[in-house]
């Protein structure tokens, strides 16, 4: 029995695989370890770079709560409106979001490390900024800024992990919980 015609513009499954095969993935092995970081490092550098790494990611994750937690007291402080310092959280994430995957992929074509460390740099002047800031609106582009900062360290740290670590699933998935510290423990013994 003859097979109907597919609609045009409609793929086989074939060459779905084909097409699909022919792109790199971000997330292959070979991309993870293009840099040669994980070969001139040194062993005693490791944990390092796993602690630098899980602090800074974890600056940027608990900088938002920390917000979130302080808005009623801000909106009072400030003598504005909820609506008004809502758009601290706002500039925040939309600067984070929208510039995630940029951040990313910039680490990945001019070096991880050094847009690791300009992330952190960029969110480390913006929180003084949010510190400092005399007006609401100077608060709000601070705000942004930091979400500029944690956009290119957040990507950057974990695939800091990755490109140092010959057993990178272990390791990225021990970023949950105390697994970090007991690695670092278990390291600092040998």
């Amino acid at each position: 029995m003859a097979s109907s015609p597919e609609p045009l513009g409609c793929l086989s499954i074939e060459d779905a695989d084909a097409m699909s095969s022919a792109r790199t993935r971000p997330c292959e092995e070979e991309i993870i370890q293009s840099t040669s970081l994980a070969e001139n490092r040194p062993a005693d550098a490791k944990p390092w770079v796993l602690l630098a790494s899980i602090l800074a990611s974890s600056v940027a994750y608990i900088d938002e709560s920390i917000v979130n937690v302080a808005l009623p007291a801000i909106e009072t402080d400030l003598a504005t409106s909820a609506i008004v310092v809502q758009w601290l959280v706002n500039a925040y994430t939309l600067c984070l979001s929208a510039l995630l995957l940029v951040g990313g992929a910039a680490g990945d074509q001019f070096g991880r490390r050094r847009f690791f460390i300009v992330g952190i740099s960029i969110f480390a002047v913006a929180s003084l900024w949010c510190g400092l800031a005399p007006s609401l609106t100077q608060l709000i582009l601070a705000r942004a800024a930091q979400g500029v900062g944690a956009a290119l360290l957040l990507p950057c740290s974990l695939a800091l992990i990755g490109a140092n670590f010959d057993d990178r699933l272990s390791h990225i998935a021990s970023c949950r919980g105390h697994g970090p510290l007991h690695y670092l423990a278990d390291q600092s013994r040998h």
